[in-house]
């Protein structure tokens, strides 16, 4: 027997209730937790601080990535904090780059430590007889001395072991030790070449211990959850956090999805009616709002899953109904949106409309045309 209440299902079975979240309850408390259900009044550091950070890949999708989701957004505060060292690009979870407050940047890259040491049994037979603990000590000697880019630090350190792979010497140089990318790299209407030093030099103090996996659960859950174990561990590139999630439980509240998987949750968190409205958005290419759970259907229609890849490129993306609903991209002075399926009118408006605050936002001093391309196949 099946009892809906409000966001929840309620399902009694023999060994008693779980409640049960569907698919859109889901969603919408990601979304309230991505503040992509209603724009946050939040600061741009709070911001970054509250999202654990956001993937940066490239420069520009953290920019967008807070003009979704931020009332009162400029570029120019975001680019100020990493100008002042507030913020800082550096390789975190998922072995990917993202921006994160020098707080989190101190704590959370020892946090994912463990996982960047495995990574370079990928790269072994390129570092056969390469003692790894003096190349992380060679390795930051040099960029301490100054910022490097990635050729002059394979280059450095391949004269000291010539038979080595290059690729593989960097790399285990980027793994071993917390590399950031220094400015004017990442600054808003800035250029400039990726070059590294320390986190703990460019932010002027050492970095903490890696914290427990039970102090980060929480903060998972209050911007991704609710969530499952085989979710967090998704997000963070980690595995065994299951004895974390344990050792948790009777601080968090349970559910289980459509499929039986238990999700947990902080008590307090929202979790939203699934009837309440989800504006439109943008978002860029990355955004950890599609990347952070192992089922992301909360997010992503199964007919839509892996329309927003190309190889290893993804796509920027808008949401209708706070579901992935196809992409977007900006061609000369046009802002070209594709659906992967037929929008009604009121949806094209709402999409147009929340287009041109996008670009009010972005780029206020030009003139960009909005264009509907026809169904993305």
């Amino acid at each position: 027997m099946t009892k809906t209440t409000g966001s929840t299902t309620t399902r009694t079975t023999g060994t008693g209730t779980a409640p049960v979240l569907g698919t859109r309850a889901l969603n919408r408390a990601t979304l309230e937790r991505q503040l992509l259900l209603r724009r946050s009044p939040l600061s741009a550091k709070a911001a970054v601080e509250h999202l654990l950070g956001l993937q940066a890949q490239n420069v520009k999708p953290p920019y967008y990535a807070l003009a979704a989701r931020l009332d009162g957004f400029t570029p120019a505060e975001l680019s100020g904090l990493m100008a002042d060292r507030e913020v800082v690009r550096i390789v975190t979870m998922r072995s990917t780059i993202h921006t994160h407050t020098a707080d989190d940047c101190l704590t959370l890259r020892p946090l994912v430590q463990a996982a960047r040491d495995r990574e370079l049994t990928q790269f072994r037979k390129g570092l056969v007889g390469v003692d790894l603990d003096r190349l992380a000590a060679l390795a930051r000697a040099l960029v301490e001395a100054e910022p490097r880019t990635m050729k002059q630090l394979r280059e450095a350190l391949l004269a000291e072991w010539p038979d080595a792979d290059p690729q593989a010497l960097a790399t285990a140089a980027r793994c071993k030790l917390p590399l950031v990318q220094v400015t004017p790299r990442g600054l808003w209407g800035r250029s400039g070449q990726v070059a590294l030093t320390t986190a703990e030099h460019w932010l002027g103090r050492p970095a903490g211990e890696a914290p427990a996996p039970d102090a980060v659960v929480p903060r998972y859950l209050a911007a991704f959850g609710p969530a499952s174990v085989k979710d967090m561990q998704t997000w963070a590139g980690l595995t065994r956090l299951r004895d974390a999630f344990e050792r948790l439980r009777p601080q968090l509240v349970a559910f289980r999805d459509e499929n039986g998987v238990e999700l947990f949750d902080l008590p307090d968190a929202p979790r939203p009616d699934p009837d309440t409205p989800a504006p439109p958005r943008f978002l860029p290419e990355f955004d950890n709002l599609l990347l952070s759970h192992a089922d992301r259907t909360r997010v992503v229609p199964p007919e839509y899953r892996g329309r927003a890849w190309q190889g290893n490129q993804a796509y920027r993306t808008f949401l209708v109904d706070g579901f992935l609903a196809g992409v977007w991209k900006l061609e000369a002075e046009t802002l070209v949106v594709e659906p992967f399926g037929r929008l009604t009118k009121a949806q094209r408006d709402e999409v147009g409309a929340e287009g041109e605050r996008m670009l009010a936002v972005m780029h206020p001093e030009s003139s960009y045309d909005i264009r509907f391309g026809a169904v993305r196949s």
